[in-house]
């Protein structure tokens, strides 16, 4: 049995492990790899996706508190109607190039600026939509507690089921979620790491 405060030293350590362990893969992996896809964007994106290069959605963050992302932008055009939290993607919106920046996950690469910032980790549960996940909050057992931790631009319920759509995939998420908050350990975080960057490779984004 370990020690008396043994555990919260442990948590401690590892909140601090993962903060040098998201900074350090950000900067020499991400953030490089971000300026690489940027550029041709800055050419491709007034021809094939016209409109402002980035996206700023509203997201829910740590404590359930709300945050702009950094996305580059996948989509044409305004939605006629608010999606509602078990409404379809409304994929007939997904620009070419926006399909491919999906399928790759490059269309995640701007938020390295989020976890700078201290408002996403690199492994973490993926935020949700600050309006869908007020609903969530009041509808799915144990949601809240996704937001004990920082959200993250991979997790453990994205490599398992890929995008979560609607209420029934999102209670499958957040119990995927729940089994990577009790069991978080950098060994953990790199394995999700690199099992996102095989889904990258693999072009199996969505």
């Amino acid at each position: 049995m370990p020690a008396p405060g043994a555990v919260g030293q442990r948590s401690a350590a590892y909140r601090i492990g993962k903060r040098a362990f998201d900074v350090f893969f950000c900067t020499i992996f991400l953030f490089p790899a971000m300026l690489v896809v940027l550029f041709p964007l800055l050419v491709l994106n007034p021809i094939y996706n016209p409109g402002p290069l980035f996206f700023r959605p509203e997201r829910m963050g740590r404590n359930c508190t709300a945050f702009r992302a950094w996305k580059f932008r996948t989509m044409v055009g305004e939605p006629t109607a608010p999606r509602g939290p078990d409404d379809p993607l409304e994929t007939d919106r997904i620009t070419p190039l926006g399909r491919f920046l999906r399928l790759t996950r490059f269309d995640e690469l701007p938020q390295v600026f989020n976890v700078y910032r201290g408002e996403m980790s690199l492994i973490g549960p993926r935020p949700d939509d600050f309006a869908h996940a007020c609903h969530y909050l009041r509808t799915i057992p144990g949601y809240r507690q996704r937001y004990t931790v920082r959200p993250g631009i991979s997790g453990l319920a994205q490599i398992r089921l890929g995008y979560a759509q609607g209420i029934e995939a999102t209670r499958r998420k957040t119990t995927a979620d729940l089994t990577y908050i009790r069991n978080a350990s950098l060994a953990l975080d790199i394995w999700i790491f690199w099992r996102t960057m095989v889904t990258v490779w693999q072009m199996r984004g969505t």
